[in-house]
Protein backbone atom coordinates (compact mmCIF):
# COMPACT_ATOMS: atom_id res chain seq x y z
CA UNK A 1 0.00 0.00 0.00
CA UNK A 2 1.33 3.54 -0.94
CA UNK A 3 1.21 5.89 2.09
CA UNK A 4 0.13 9.35 -0.08
CA UNK A 5 1.93 12.68 1.94
CA UNK A 6 0.58 15.63 1.65
CA UNK A 7 3.51 18.54 0.63
CA UNK A 8 3.24 20.87 3.32
CA UNK A 9 5.22 23.27 1.73
CA UNK A 10 4.35 26.19 -1.21
CA UNK A 11 7.86 25.47 -2.40
CA UNK A 12 9.44 22.61 -4.00
CA UNK A 13 12.58 21.04 -5.66
CA UNK A 14 13.77 17.59 -6.76
CA UNK A 15 16.34 15.94 -4.79
CA UNK A 16 18.87 16.62 -8.35
CA UNK A 17 18.16 20.26 -8.73
CA UNK A 18 19.21 20.73 -4.77
CA UNK A 19 22.47 18.58 -5.39
CA UNK A 20 22.74 21.09 -8.00
CA UNK A 21 22.81 24.39 -6.54
CA UNK A 22 21.35 24.16 -2.68
CA UNK A 23 21.92 27.94 -2.26
CA UNK A 24 19.69 29.11 -5.32
CA UNK A 25 17.08 26.40 -4.24
CA UNK A 26 17.11 28.30 -0.96
CA UNK A 27 17.10 31.53 -2.11
CA UNK A 28 14.32 31.47 -4.88
CA UNK A 29 12.08 30.38 -1.55
CA UNK A 30 12.42 33.54 -0.32
CA UNK A 31 12.86 32.62 3.52
CA UNK A 32 10.16 29.87 2.69
CA UNK A 33 10.62 26.34 3.39
CA UNK A 34 11.06 24.25 0.76
CA UNK A 35 9.58 20.24 0.34
CA UNK A 36 12.51 18.09 -1.38
CA UNK A 37 10.80 15.53 -3.54
CA UNK A 38 11.92 12.50 -4.44
CA UNK A 39 9.98 10.15 -7.31
CA UNK A 40 7.32 13.32 -6.58
CA UNK A 41 6.67 12.84 -3.10
CA UNK A 42 8.09 14.90 -0.06
CA UNK A 43 11.16 13.62 1.40
CA UNK A 44 12.04 16.20 3.58
CA UNK A 45 12.27 20.06 4.29
CA UNK A 46 14.57 22.53 3.64
CA UNK A 47 14.04 25.11 5.96
CA UNK A 48 16.23 28.20 6.48
CA UNK A 49 18.10 29.35 9.51
CA UNK A 50 15.88 32.52 10.31
CA UNK A 51 12.62 30.03 10.17
CA UNK A 52 13.90 27.26 11.43
CA UNK A 53 14.78 29.52 14.59
CA UNK A 54 11.44 31.43 14.33
CA UNK A 55 9.82 27.98 14.66
CA UNK A 56 11.79 27.11 17.47
CA UNK A 57 10.63 30.18 19.49
CA UNK A 58 6.84 29.04 18.68
CA UNK A 59 7.40 25.85 19.94
CA UNK A 60 8.64 27.04 23.05
CA UNK A 61 6.21 29.53 23.86
CA UNK A 62 3.42 26.77 23.07
CA UNK A 63 5.13 24.94 25.57
CA UNK A 64 5.84 27.63 28.10
CA UNK A 65 1.78 28.43 27.89
CA UNK A 66 0.88 24.77 29.21
CA UNK A 67 3.45 24.77 31.78
CA UNK A 68 1.85 28.24 32.79
CA UNK A 69 -1.96 26.80 32.17
CA UNK A 70 -0.78 23.83 34.56
CA UNK A 71 0.66 25.65 37.19
CA UNK A 72 -2.46 27.96 37.60
CA UNK A 73 -4.67 24.83 38.53
CA UNK A 74 -2.09 24.09 41.62
CA UNK A 75 -2.64 25.21 45.45
CA UNK A 76 -0.54 28.33 45.57
CA UNK A 77 2.45 27.63 48.48
CA UNK A 78 3.82 31.00 50.84
CA UNK A 79 7.04 31.67 50.87
CA UNK A 80 8.63 34.48 53.15
CA UNK A 81 11.50 36.63 51.71
CA UNK A 82 13.99 34.87 54.82
CA UNK A 83 12.78 31.22 53.52
CA UNK A 84 14.49 32.15 50.31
Amino acid sequence: MQIIRPILADNTTSISELKKNPMAVVEQADGFPVAVLNRNKPEFYCVPADAYEAMLDKLEDIELTQLVKERLEQDEVEVSLDDL
